[in-house]
C-alpha cells in the first residue's frame, strides 16, 4: 500500500492477493474509507456463520492488517 497524506493506492501483488482471496476486485480505493468499504463488502458477499465462512473473513481481516503493517512500516509520507 502506497500513502500520499489522506491517499492510498494498493499495489499490484495486493490487488492480486484480494482478488485471489475474494474474486472480487478492488476498483476505487483511494481512501481507507473507501479500503474499508471493500473490506465490508466482501464480507457482505461471503455472508454466513460457516467455519468456511468465519476462516475466509480471517483471510481478508489479515491480507487488510498485512497492508496496513507493511505501509506503516515503510515510513509512508503522511
Amino acid at each position: 500500500m502506497i500513502r500520499l497524506n489522506e491517499q492510498i493506492r494498493l499495489t499490484g501483488r495486493e490487488v492480486e492477493r484480494f482478488v485471489k482471496i475474494t474474486a472480487l476486485e478492488p476498483a476505487d480505493i483511494h481512501t481507507f474509507a473507501d479500503f474499508d468499504a471493500y473490506i465490508a463488502r466482501c464480507k457482505a458477499h461471503y455472508w454466513g456463520i460457516s467455519a468456511e465462512t468465519r476462516f475466509l473473513h480471517w483471510l481478508i481481516d489479515r491480507e487488510r492488517d498485512r497492508c496496513v503493517s507493511a505501509m506503516n512500516a515503510s515510513g509512508a509520507v503522511r
